[in-house]
């Protein structure tokens, strides 16, 4: 057993009028819709929308390439160390930007300065992992639309400095496949004007 990582797309207005109380668990019920599961169905991949038929205003991404589990996120942030000093000075700017707040160094401290969730009181069991708000996520396409057409010219580099056989993300083709999923997340959040919320489950 691991970390999971869920990632919703979430309507912020209808959030932040969601009384403090019941925002946590509503976004529970969108993450993982118990009662709406039908456990002999394929999974689903990409956007489900709604997330859960009592959240309509929250849609959930089901990423192709991982099981759920929030490993290859990480191993995705460490390969971006080991070949970020590699990459062309447009490339590492534009991906320093959009992986910080997504998987690489996440820091989800606002989420509670800005009063929408209790603070986390053990940092080993946070309830985010990613916070992201419509601006945030605006910033996000930004950079993205501005990495994605780069993205194939760390293909050598990453051969050379972060491919790693039997690790998560071994390779630059799953690296990049990530990448591209994370692009149609924030992508897809910011044409509605949504947020993004990533939880442990």
């Amino acid at each position: 057993m691991g970390l999971d990582l869920t990632v919703l797309a979430v309507d912020w207005e209808r959030l932040e009028k969601t009384p403090f109380e019941e925002r946590y668990a509503l976004l529970e019920d969108a993450a993982m819709p118990e009662d709406e599961l039908d456990r002999y169905a394929e999974p689903q991949r990409g956007w489900v929308w709604p997330a859960a038929s009592n959240v309509p205003w929250c849609g959930r991404y089901e990423f192709h390439s991982t099981p759920g589990s929030y490993k290859p996120h990480f191993w995705a942030g460490q390969a971006w160390e080991d070949v970020r000093e590699h990459a062309g000075p447009e490339s590492r700017e534009h991906l320093d930007a959009f992986l910080r707040d997504l998987i690489w160094d996440t820091d989800t401290e606002d989420a509670s300065v800005s009063g929408l969730f209790p603070a986390d009181t053990d940092p080993w069991h946070r309830r985010l992992l990613l916070f992201c708000p419509p601006a945030t996520v605006s910033a996000l396409a930004g950079h993205w639309a501005r990495a994605e057409p780069l993205l194939e010219d760390l293909r050598v580099p990453y051969g050379t400095h972060a491919a790693c056989p039997g690790r998560w993300i071994e390779d630059f083709d799953e690296f990049s496949v990530l990448l591209r999923e994370w692009g149609v997340v924030v992508t897809e959040a910011e044409r509605r004007g949504w947020g993004l919320v990533g939880l442990p489950l």
